[in-house]
């Protein structure tokens, strides 16, 4: 039957008007397919594994009481012992000496100011060798720069000399002894007192936690470094002298300051560099309280190979190392890798942890930075970057228009 002339009206109609409509979809639909951000996509994180914290063996000598720590690591690692103030006889001679550089500095290229001795300390020197202390030759009229007063002072640890130093720093022993006591406040050593600068008196005490704390602030000053390191020296109008502490030199030892007292027994406060891996560590220690010096350095020589061993360089992360990745709809994938190698000495029994912040990406280049991991190791942190190993690249028109429900 023929179509009716309203028939084909009607369908041309349908024609025209559904043939509009695809063309306007069409005008909308391709712009937002093809324009469309794309979604951003999320990392998913690796799970990092710490290397094991093992705490190791260290055998501390039976009497006194002991420590060790080391630079860049906070408080004391191992002890044993008093942890009571105890008497510290010579040591008493690194306060003196950081002391009075706070109040009269000097460098490694000055020698500071020239002190010229005279009756008063000529009285020094006469009390106590009196008194059987160890003493600097000495004679009224000497002049000696500040720096060869300190180097007398602690390398032979000499009493008047320390007493020198001290009453021309300050005017007067007791003046000495109030900024002492400060200083001692302002660093942190609550639990150390001193009296006098030389240590003849059983009331310079202090303990192990303090004394390990001293060691670390003796090294981080040049000078104070520079000198207990020293085995032997020249001083100007006086001829060599030697250091009091015969561990210098062995092991790596390079400091800090012996000390004897019949109250204190045998004292040192000792500092040793030792290498691990590709980092030096200076272990900082002390013994108080030993029967004789030789007895406390071999104590000290086997103490300090058993902390050696409990130091090992671990890894944290290698160059190109895996700890996210990324997948996305249209099939390419890439992962956050560290951007170099990061390694860390430590305290075996030091507890590693890591963060990784990583970011979404959406389309990216390889090399691109993406994030970042931080390790705490103990009180410290290491940071290094993450970036894409490899490009995000726009998935193409084809899976844009095919895949519109990825994109709104």
């Amino acid at each position: 039957m023929p179509l009716t002339r309203r028939q084909i009206y009607r369908r041309r109609r349908i024609a025209v008007f559904g043939g509009g409509l695809v063309v306007l979809a069409t005008a909308f639909y391709l712009p937002l397919t093809l324009l469309a951000p794309l979604r951003s996509v999320a990392p998913v994180v690796e799970t990092y594994t710490p290397p094991a914290a093992v705490q190791p063996a260290v055998t501390f000598p039976s009497y006194g009481a002991s420590g060790v720590g080391a630079v860049g690591y906070p408080g004391v690692l191992a002890s044993a012992g008093s942890t009571d103030a105890l008497p510290i006889a010579s040591i008493s001679k690194i306060i003196t000496a950081l002391v009075v550089l706070d109040q009269h500095p000097i460098t490694l290229d000055d020698p500071g100011p020239d002190i010229t001795f005279g009756d008063v300390d000529q009285g020094f020197y006469d009390a106590q060798l009196a008194d059987g202390g160890s003493v600097g030759e000495m004679y009224v009229g000497l002049t000696l720069s500040q720096r060869d007063v300190m180097n007398v002072m602690l390398i032979e640890s000499a009493n008047n000399y320390a007493e020198t130093l001290a009453t021309w720093a300050y005017g007067s022993e007791s003046a000495f002894v109030d900024a002492a006591t400060a200083w001692l406040g302002k660093v942190g050593l609550a639990s150390t007192s001193i009296v006098e600068p030389t240590g003849v008196s059983p009331d310079n005490r202090s303990t192990v936690a303090d004394l390990v704390e001293l060691g670390k602030l003796a090294l981080a000053n040049p000078v104070v470094a520079q000198i207990v390191a020293t085995q032997s020296i020249d001083i100007p109008n006086l001829g060599p002298i030697e250091s009091s502490n015969k561990l210098l030199g062995i092991d790596g030892v390079d400091g800090i300051k012996t000390g004897t007292l019949d109250e204190a027994g045998s004292c040192l406060l000792f500092a040793q560099d030792h290498t691990v891996g590709s980092t030096t560590v200076t272990i900082v220690g002390v013994v108080l309280g030993g029967p004789d010096h030789d007895t406390i350095d071999a104590a000290i020589q086997s103490l300090l190979a058993e902390v050696d061993a409990g130091f090992t360089e671990v890894t944290l992360a290698t160059k190109g190392q895996e700890f996210a990745h990324y997948e996305t709809a249209w099939g390419d994938a890439a992962t956050a890798v560290a951007a170099q190698d990061a390694s860390v000495a430590v305290w075996s029994a030091t507890p590693v942890t890591a963060a990784v912040d990583v970011h979404d990406v959406t389309l990216a280049t390889a090399g691109a930075d993406v994030g970042s991991l931080t390790f705490t190791v103990g009180t410290r942190t290491v940071t290094v970057p993450l970036t894409l190993s490899a490009t995000i690249d726009d998935p193409g028109p084809w899976w844009r228009l095919t895949n519109p429900a990825e994109l709104f």
